[in-house]
């Protein structure tokens, strides 16, 4: 899930408030879309163990293999 962060940013004193408002929804709502959509989910790349190469290279065809200890 992403987290959303939400900065006051320093106002000048020539602003109006109007302005400002604008401002301050224009990059809170610019962040969350940044962060809310971004496409990167490590969660979906996280390693789990060897795979069906890893097995192929090493010559375990099976994904389970019993050590003789184990039967």
């Amino acid at each position: 899930m992403a987290m959303v962060e939400t900065n006051s940013f320093p106002v000048p004193a020539e602003a109006g408030r109007s302005a400002t408002l604008a401002t301050e929804l224009k990059t809170f709502w610019t962040r969350f879309f940044a962060t809310a959509f971004n496409p990167y989910r490590p969660e979906l790349h996280y390693m789990r163990g060897p795979g069906p190469a890893w097995r192929a290279k090493h010559g375990m065809d099976t994904a389970l293999r019993l050590k003789p200890r184990d039967l």
